[in-house]
């Protein structure tokens, strides 16, 4: 790593934003551990269980067939943390996730302090169910995903306004963007490269930012969620010390970081 960051830094010139802009000001950064409510808890050990059953009966497909396979059974399992919805199961589930509950409740705090939201998901169909909410509640939002035509014009909308919430895609709305208006930001769910997220949060905590800005990210306890947080821990070196792609990111994780995913112990 010490290598490679000596061959890299005479052609990189990489400044940090305390550097560019000292005046900006505090961002505070904090987990919110959510439980799984009793629907969710059954499923997410019904599909644990298949999943580890095919990950240990897969070891012998090849890396590019297992590391394949693992991904999916991850897909899932991360879901199943977000909302059971997004399973599209047969039969609908009786109660709101645990992680929603809990999104609502720090919404509303936010709202009550005025505070103005940025909430970020990789799952665009989380962000509908986000959506749906807020519209039977009657709370006004912004929203961005891959499939909105004229960024621009609702990134203009958000910072021209007082509308309180912008949901957003974190592929679609994680660079590019000034988001100033707005001083809280929600990840719903965790994603594998923090500097990805890093990034997101970047859209409030700019040049142009007066107000402390606060980032939340919440983690279903005792699931995948909280073991891909210590897998950021354990590469946060790696992280820092190289300029990769996503795909770079997820390539580099070994089959072991994987299989560890559905390991026992959180």
């Amino acid at each position: 790593m010490n290598r490679l960051g000596r061959r890299l830094r005479p052609f990189i010139l990489r400044r940090t934003k305390q550097e560019v802009a000292p005046e900006l000001p505090e961002k505070l950064e904090q987990t919110i551990l959510c439980p799984l409510n009793g629907e969710q808890r059954a499923v997410y050990s019904q599909v644990m269980n298949v999943s580890r059953r095919e990950v240990l009966s897969g070891a012998d497909q090849g890396g590019g067939k297992e590391r394949m396979m693992i991904l999916k059974a991850l897909m899932r399992l991360r879901q199943i943390c977000c909302d059971l919805r997004l399973l599209k199961l047969p039969t609908p589930p009786k109660e709101s996730s645990g992680k929603l509950a809990m999104f609502k409740e720090l919404l509303e705090q936010a709202l009550d302090g005025n505070h103005r939201v940025l909430v970020f998901s990789q799952f665009v169909s989380m962000l509908h169910l986000i959506r749906d909410r807020l519209e039977k509640e009657e709370i006004d939002y912004c929203y961005l995903d891959g499939s909105t035509k004229d960024r621009g014009a609702e990134v203009n909308r958000f910072q021209k306004s007082e509308i309180p919430v912008f949901l957003i895609s974190l592929k679609a709305g994680g660079v590019g963007l000034n988001l100033t208006g707005a001083d809280t930001v929600i990840h719903f769910d965790p994603w594998w490269n923090p500097a990805i997220e890093d990034q997101a949060t970047g859209r409030a905590h700019r040049i142009g930012q007066t107000r402390m800005v606060t980032s939340y990210k919440l983690i279903t306890e005792d699931t995948v969620e909280q073991k891909i947080l210590q897998l950021q821990e354990r590469k946060r070196e790696m992280i820092e010390g190289t300029l990769g792609s996503e795909n770079q990111f997820v390539e580099s994780l070994t089959i072991d970081d994987f299989r560890d995913l559905f390991s026992d112990s959180v």
